[in-house]
Protein backbone atom coordinates (compact mmCIF):
# COMPACT_ATOMS: atom_id res chain seq x y z
CA UNK A 1 0.00 0.00 0.00
CA UNK A 2 1.48 3.31 -1.10
CA UNK A 3 0.34 6.88 -0.69
CA UNK A 4 1.59 10.47 -0.97
CA UNK A 5 0.47 13.52 0.93
CA UNK A 6 1.07 17.22 0.67
CA UNK A 7 3.37 18.30 3.48
CA UNK A 8 3.65 21.67 5.18
CA UNK A 9 5.19 23.33 8.18
CA UNK A 10 4.62 21.40 11.41
CA UNK A 11 3.85 17.74 12.02
CA UNK A 12 2.47 15.89 9.02
CA UNK A 13 0.86 12.62 10.10
CA UNK A 14 1.02 9.69 7.67
CA UNK A 15 -0.03 6.81 9.94
CA UNK A 16 -1.74 6.78 13.33
CA UNK A 17 -2.32 3.82 15.62
CA UNK A 18 -5.22 5.74 17.10
CA UNK A 19 -6.78 6.13 13.65
CA UNK A 20 -5.72 4.16 10.58
CA UNK A 21 -2.19 2.78 10.54
CA UNK A 22 -2.77 0.59 7.45
CA UNK A 23 -1.59 -2.45 9.41
CA UNK A 24 1.81 -0.96 10.25
CA UNK A 25 1.10 -0.93 14.02
CA UNK A 26 3.05 2.34 14.25
CA UNK A 27 2.61 6.11 14.09
CA UNK A 28 4.62 7.69 11.28
CA UNK A 29 4.99 11.37 10.41
CA UNK A 30 7.21 14.04 8.90
CA UNK A 31 8.04 17.08 11.03
CA UNK A 32 8.89 20.21 8.99
CA UNK A 33 10.39 23.10 10.96
CA UNK A 34 11.65 26.61 10.24
CA UNK A 35 14.31 28.46 12.28
CA UNK A 36 13.00 29.17 15.79
CA UNK A 37 10.16 26.64 15.63
CA UNK A 38 9.78 24.27 18.57
CA UNK A 39 7.96 20.96 18.78
CA UNK A 40 7.33 18.66 21.72
CA UNK A 41 6.84 14.90 21.67
CA UNK A 42 5.42 13.25 24.75
CA UNK A 43 3.75 9.83 24.65
CA UNK A 44 2.77 8.12 27.94
CA UNK A 45 2.39 4.72 26.23
CA UNK A 46 4.64 4.88 23.16
CA UNK A 47 8.34 4.81 22.43
CA UNK A 48 9.50 7.31 19.83
CA UNK A 49 12.36 7.57 17.33
CA UNK A 50 13.15 10.88 15.65
CA UNK A 51 15.43 10.73 12.59
CA UNK A 52 16.91 14.03 11.36
CA UNK A 53 16.65 13.90 7.56
CA UNK A 54 18.12 17.33 6.94
CA UNK A 55 18.75 20.58 8.78
CA UNK A 56 20.01 21.61 12.20
CA UNK A 57 18.10 21.15 15.46
CA UNK A 58 18.58 21.08 19.20
CA UNK A 59 17.17 18.04 21.01
CA UNK A 60 16.27 18.28 24.70
CA UNK A 61 15.19 15.24 26.73
CA UNK A 62 15.31 14.32 30.39
CA UNK A 63 18.28 16.38 31.68
CA UNK A 64 20.19 16.28 28.38
CA UNK A 65 20.59 18.61 25.44
CA UNK A 66 22.38 18.09 22.12
CA UNK A 67 22.65 19.76 18.75
CA UNK A 68 22.34 17.68 15.57
CA UNK A 69 23.40 18.96 12.15
CA UNK A 70 22.78 17.23 8.83
CA UNK A 71 23.04 19.63 5.86
CA UNK A 72 22.32 16.92 3.29
CA UNK A 73 20.47 13.59 3.54
CA UNK A 74 22.66 11.87 0.96
CA UNK A 75 26.15 13.12 1.82
CA UNK A 76 26.00 13.59 5.60
CA UNK A 77 25.71 11.12 8.45
CA UNK A 78 22.37 10.41 10.11
CA UNK A 79 21.19 11.38 13.61
CA UNK A 80 18.36 9.69 15.54
CA UNK A 81 16.98 10.20 19.05
CA UNK A 82 15.27 7.11 20.52
CA UNK A 83 13.28 7.38 23.76
CA UNK A 84 10.95 5.17 25.76
CA UNK A 85 7.39 5.97 26.74
CA UNK A 86 6.70 8.77 29.19
CA UNK A 87 9.77 10.71 27.99
CA UNK A 88 9.34 14.34 27.03
CA UNK A 89 11.34 15.46 23.99
CA UNK A 90 11.66 19.07 22.85
CA UNK A 91 12.98 19.91 19.39
CA UNK A 92 14.10 23.41 18.41
CA UNK A 93 14.94 24.24 14.81
CA UNK A 94 18.19 26.17 14.33
CA UNK A 95 17.71 26.11 10.55
CA UNK A 96 15.14 24.67 8.19
CA UNK A 97 14.78 21.05 9.29
CA UNK A 98 12.83 17.94 8.34
CA UNK A 99 12.56 14.96 10.67
CA UNK A 100 11.01 11.51 10.32
CA UNK A 101 9.07 10.42 13.41
CA UNK A 102 8.15 6.79 14.18
CA UNK A 103 6.35 5.58 17.33
CA UNK A 104 4.68 2.47 18.70
CA UNK A 105 3.26 1.21 21.96
CA UNK A 106 5.82 -0.20 24.38
CA UNK A 107 5.45 -0.67 28.13
CA UNK A 108 9.18 -1.36 28.60
CA UNK A 109 11.19 1.56 29.98
CA UNK A 110 14.70 1.92 28.57
CA UNK A 111 17.48 4.54 28.58
CA UNK A 112 17.13 7.20 25.91
CA UNK A 113 19.88 7.27 23.30
CA UNK A 114 20.96 9.79 20.71
CA UNK A 115 22.52 7.97 17.76
CA UNK A 116 25.20 10.13 16.17
CA UNK A 117 26.65 9.41 12.71
CA UNK A 118 29.52 7.40 14.21
CA UNK A 119 27.05 5.19 16.11
CA UNK A 120 25.06 4.06 13.07
CA UNK A 121 25.62 0.47 11.88
CA UNK A 122 26.54 0.52 8.17
CA UNK A 123 26.53 -2.35 5.67
CA UNK A 124 27.65 -1.98 2.05
CA UNK A 125 25.51 -4.55 0.25
CA UNK A 126 26.00 -5.63 -3.34
CA UNK A 127 29.34 -3.79 -3.45
CA UNK A 128 31.32 -6.80 -4.71
CA UNK A 129 29.79 -6.96 -8.17
CA UNK A 130 26.87 -9.24 -7.34
CA UNK A 131 24.31 -9.27 -10.17
CA UNK A 132 26.67 -7.00 -12.14
CA UNK A 133 26.36 -4.32 -9.46
CA UNK A 134 22.61 -3.86 -9.98
CA UNK A 135 21.75 -4.19 -6.27
CA UNK A 136 24.51 -2.06 -4.76
CA UNK A 137 23.20 -0.04 -1.82
CA UNK A 138 24.16 1.18 1.65
CA UNK A 139 22.15 -0.09 4.61
CA UNK A 140 22.24 2.04 7.76
CA UNK A 141 20.66 0.77 10.97
CA UNK A 142 20.10 2.87 14.08
CA UNK A 143 18.79 0.01 16.21
CA UNK A 144 17.35 -3.48 15.76
CA UNK A 145 16.49 -6.46 17.94
CA UNK A 146 20.13 -7.42 18.47
CA UNK A 147 21.25 -3.97 19.59
CA UNK A 148 18.02 -2.84 21.33
CA UNK A 149 15.91 -5.86 22.35
CA UNK A 150 13.87 -3.62 24.67
CA UNK A 151 12.39 -1.79 21.68
CA UNK A 152 9.30 -2.89 19.75
CA UNK A 153 10.67 -1.34 16.56
CA UNK A 154 13.58 -1.35 14.13
CA UNK A 155 14.68 1.80 12.31
CA UNK A 156 17.28 2.57 9.69
CA UNK A 157 17.95 4.20 6.34
CA UNK A 158 18.85 2.73 2.97
CA UNK A 159 20.80 4.67 0.36
CA UNK A 160 19.57 3.36 -2.98
CA UNK A 161 21.98 4.41 -5.72
CA UNK A 162 20.53 5.79 -8.98
CA UNK A 163 19.24 3.06 -11.25
CA UNK A 164 19.93 0.35 -8.67
CA UNK A 165 17.70 -2.04 -6.75
CA UNK A 166 17.40 -2.56 -2.99
CA UNK A 167 15.50 -4.89 -0.67
CA UNK A 168 16.52 -7.34 -3.36
CA UNK A 169 16.19 -10.18 -4.29
CA UNK A 170 12.44 -10.04 -3.48
CA UNK A 171 11.75 -11.28 0.03
CA UNK A 172 9.19 -11.08 2.80
CA UNK A 173 8.85 -11.41 6.57
CA UNK A 174 5.78 -11.61 8.79
CA UNK A 175 6.52 -8.33 10.59
CA UNK A 176 4.98 -5.18 9.03
CA UNK A 177 7.37 -2.65 7.52
CA UNK A 178 7.17 0.94 6.30
CA UNK A 179 9.31 2.77 3.77
CA UNK A 180 9.45 6.58 3.72
CA UNK A 181 11.03 7.90 0.53
CA UNK A 182 13.37 10.85 -0.06
CA UNK A 183 14.98 11.66 -3.41
CA UNK A 184 17.96 13.91 -4.05
CA UNK A 185 15.74 15.83 -6.51
CA UNK A 186 12.06 16.46 -5.66
CA UNK A 187 11.05 15.21 -9.12
CA UNK A 188 12.90 11.93 -8.55
CA UNK A 189 10.99 8.67 -8.71
CA UNK A 190 11.30 4.93 -8.54
CA UNK A 191 9.13 1.83 -8.36
CA UNK A 192 8.10 -0.25 -5.38
CA UNK A 193 6.88 -3.83 -5.24
CA UNK A 194 4.91 -5.01 -2.22
CA UNK A 195 1.60 -6.50 -1.09
CA UNK A 196 1.25 -7.95 -4.59
CA UNK A 197 1.25 -4.43 -6.09
CA UNK A 198 3.56 -2.25 -8.18
CA UNK A 199 3.54 1.49 -7.48
CA UNK A 200 5.48 4.60 -8.43
CA UNK A 201 7.47 5.98 -5.48
CA UNK A 202 8.00 9.73 -5.08
CA UNK A 203 9.65 12.23 -2.76
CA UNK A 204 7.96 12.17 0.68
CA UNK A 205 5.89 9.13 -0.27
CA UNK A 206 5.21 6.22 2.08
CA UNK A 207 4.59 2.53 1.56
CA UNK A 208 3.24 0.05 4.10
CA UNK A 209 4.22 -3.56 3.48
CA UNK A 210 2.34 -6.16 5.50
CA UNK A 211 2.38 -9.20 3.21
CA UNK A 212 4.02 -10.58 0.12
CA UNK A 213 7.46 -10.26 -1.40
CA UNK A 214 8.86 -6.76 -1.67
CA UNK A 215 11.70 -4.85 -3.35
CA UNK A 216 12.53 -1.33 -4.54
CA UNK A 217 14.27 0.38 -7.47
CA UNK A 218 15.30 3.98 -8.20
CA UNK A 219 15.15 5.54 -11.67
CA UNK A 220 18.50 6.26 -13.34
CA UNK A 221 19.81 9.70 -12.38
CA UNK A 222 17.93 9.88 -9.08
CA UNK A 223 19.43 8.83 -5.75
CA UNK A 224 16.93 7.51 -3.21
CA UNK A 225 17.22 7.37 0.56
CA UNK A 226 14.39 5.69 2.37
CA UNK A 227 13.67 5.16 6.03
CA UNK A 228 12.81 1.56 6.82
CA UNK A 229 10.90 0.83 9.98
CA UNK A 230 9.76 -2.58 11.18
CA UNK A 231 7.33 -3.34 13.99
CA UNK A 232 8.16 -6.48 15.97
CA UNK A 233 5.25 -8.84 16.45
CA UNK A 234 4.43 -10.12 19.97
CA UNK A 235 6.55 -13.21 20.51
CA UNK A 236 7.99 -12.90 16.99
CA UNK A 237 10.54 -10.06 16.74
CA UNK A 238 12.27 -9.33 13.47
CA UNK A 239 15.73 -10.91 13.71
CA UNK A 240 17.00 -9.96 10.26
CA UNK A 241 14.43 -12.47 9.02
CA UNK A 242 14.50 -12.82 5.26
CA UNK A 243 12.34 -15.30 3.34
CA UNK A 244 13.40 -15.08 -0.28
CA UNK A 245 11.10 -15.63 -3.23
CA UNK A 246 11.97 -19.19 -4.35
CA UNK A 247 11.34 -18.22 -7.96
CA UNK A 248 14.45 -16.03 -7.79
CA UNK A 249 16.60 -18.25 -5.54
CA UNK A 250 19.15 -18.72 -8.34
CA UNK A 251 20.23 -15.08 -7.87
CA UNK A 252 22.13 -16.13 -4.74
CA UNK A 253 24.17 -18.79 -6.55
CA UNK A 254 27.95 -18.06 -6.72
CA UNK A 255 27.90 -18.11 -10.52
CA UNK A 256 24.76 -15.98 -10.90
CA UNK A 257 26.68 -13.26 -12.78
CA UNK A 258 27.71 -15.83 -15.41
CA UNK A 259 24.06 -16.69 -16.02
CA UNK A 260 23.03 -13.10 -16.69
CA UNK A 261 22.72 -12.10 -20.35
CA UNK A 262 25.43 -9.69 -21.48
CA UNK A 263 25.49 -7.78 -24.74
CA UNK A 264 28.44 -8.37 -26.98
CA UNK A 265 31.33 -6.11 -26.05
CA UNK A 266 30.47 -5.79 -22.32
Amino acid sequence: MYFDRKVGRGYNAYLSMDGDDQGARMDVGLLVMEPGDTHEIYEPEKEAAIDLLQGRVEFSWEDQRAEADRPDTFRCGAWCLHVSRNTRVSIKALAHAELYVQMTDNENPFPARLYRPEDVMVQHAGANGELLGCMRREIQTFFDYESAPWSNMVLGEILNFPGKWSSYPPHHHPQPEVYFFRFDHPEGFGAGFGNGEIYKTRHNGLSVINHGFHSQVAAPGYALCYMWGIRHLPGDPWRKTRIDDPEHAWLWEPDANDKIFRMEGE
